[in-house]
């Protein structure tokens, strides 16, 4: 039989070309200008589901953007494989910190990826990666080597907070039952140091407004008399957090499960370069919240973050003018055993008390998740264990993500399975940022390592 190394090498430009054919393509779900795009863009999963070797493809409608879903059954008696990945992507701004346009895809070599990376939004988060599980069925399939079933489910919504997944995952039950699901959504430590993903943050995300006057008025004649609503904006956000960086909002921490020493010595072993990190990010120093280090505040610790904040006049000169309404997008990321619709309460709650009389306070819930912790005893995690083993020969490290990916604990909920997190981006790969990438060995190191999952796992559960 064919190795996957030997094939990869066979098809690789063709593997790239494909791939940066659906890069091109702008599904930005957040903005509903590119609503035909991101249709288009569930139009060529199903295409490149069908040429993989899926013997059913089918674009199922929801109330948003429509999930495409395929399948191969070669045996009902063999493990199915439920794979998840979403084909949206983040807006692309700010434009003009990009190298290169954000959906005219470009190869370049950087120090971490000197073979080249592929430089577009989505390449990393998710295309790229949701694209490395469709190549993987083609080379099982095309050679004979498919060992179970295999199920796709890919969505449109993930960057917007899969509002249609639930009502697609409640009404398909029966479609969707599998023995494990298995997502790339995530990342690796370092191209030599592959790991497993056995945690991600739940999220609560709002959208405040704070509204004094009933127009905007002349910063002379009124300046020092109202309230200015984004003075009292920024102050209100500014005491959420004190002086030790942490979150003042009463009873937020009420139900964060705190790891125990052994499980923080056992996280300090994972390799991590301070020095390397600032470097990285240009950056003085770190930042967070007293008495934990770098690592443990991206992943085990609950934050609080301002993602966006407006108001007022910002064009080209000068204009002085109190605005009439100021407005922030806020996301806090939380931890085990915090439930994100009752974090979103006590923010609620919280932030309308901290406003003057002189301002309104309203507060719109965007969307949110709940946190998720993966056994790293199942046949699951053990047979990406192995997996990892075959094609990087190391043992790869468990890790908690400080991402969000809130379908994974609703996947456990409805579907009664555990998911496990093959991610193969690094965190230098600028997702949701200007000049995202993603490697292209990383890109073929997932096509190669994908099918030994299938194997072993196969293998553990007979």
């Amino acid at each position: 039989m064919k190795s996957a190394k030997t094939y990869i090498q066979e098809n690789k430009e063709r593997f790239l070309e494909e791939l940066i054919d659906l890069l091109k393509i702008p599904s930005i779900s957040a903005d509903s200008a590119y609503k035909n795009d991101v249709i288009k863009t569930a139009e060529a999963v199903k295409v490149s589901l069908e040429k993989a070797g899926c013997d059913s493809v089918e674009i199922c409608e929801t109330p948003g953007y429509p999930i495409v879903y395929g399948e191969k059954i070669i045996d009902k008696k063999l493990p199915t494989v439920l794979v998840y990945g979403h084909y949206d992507v983040q807006p692309p701004d700010p434009l003009d910190l990009w190298d290169s346009p954000p959906f005219e895809p470009v190869i370049k070599k950087t120090e971490l990826h000197p073979d080249g990376a592929i430089f577009a939004r989505g390449s990393c988060d998710d295309k790229g990666q949701m694209y490395m599980h469709v190549k993987a069925l083609e080379y099982m399939t095309s050679t004979g080597q498919l060992p179970c079933n295999v199920k796709f489910m890919i969505e449109g919504e993930e960057e917007v907070g899969s509002s249609s997944l639930g009502w697609f995952v409640e009404r398909n039950r029966e479609k969707l039952a599998n023995d494990v699901i298995l997502i790339s959504d995530t990342g690796m430590i370092a191209p030599d140091v592959p790991s497993i993903t056995t945690g991600l943050r739940g999220l609560s995300y709002v959208e405040v407004e704070v509204t004094g006057p009933n127009r905007d008025l002349h910063s002379g004649l009124y300046g020092g008399a109202v309230a200015n609503p984004i003075n009292v904006l920024t102050k209100m956000i500014a005491s959420l957090h004190d002086e030790n960086n942490h979150i003042t909002i009463p009873g937020f921490y009420n139900d964060v499960q705190e790891l125990s020493i052994t499980e923080r010595a056992k996280m300090a072993e994972a390799p991590f370069s301070k020095e390397a990190y600032k470097k990285a990010l240009d950056i003085e120093d770190v930042y967070g919240e007293a008495g934990y280090t770098t690592n443990e505040r991206n992943s085990i610790r609950p934050t609080l973050d301002v993602n966006g904040i407006w108001g007022g006049y910002i064009g080209e000169g000068a204009k002085t003018v109190i605005a009439s309404k100021a407005f922030a997008k806020i996301s806090m990321r939380l931890v085990p055993d915090q439930d994100w619709k009752k974090i979103t309460e006590l923010f609620t709650k919280h932030f309308e008390s901290l406003a003057p009389k002189g301002v309104r306070v309203k507060v719109k819930p965007h969307h949110g998740g709940q946190a998720y912790v993966t056994p790293i005893d199942s046949i699951g995690y053990r047979a990406a264990e192995k997996a990892y083993e075959a094609t990087f020969g190391k043992t790869p490290i468990p890790q908690r993500s400080g991402g969000s990916i809130p379908i994974v604990a609703l996947f456990e909920k409805e579907l009664k399975s555990k998911t496990i997190l093959m991610g193969f981006g690094l965190d230098s790969d600028a997702i949701h940022s200007p000049n995202e990438h993603f490697g292209i060995w990383n890109y073929l190191k997932g096509i190669e390592t994908i099918p030994q999952f299938y194997h072993y796992f196969t293998e553990m559960s007979s």
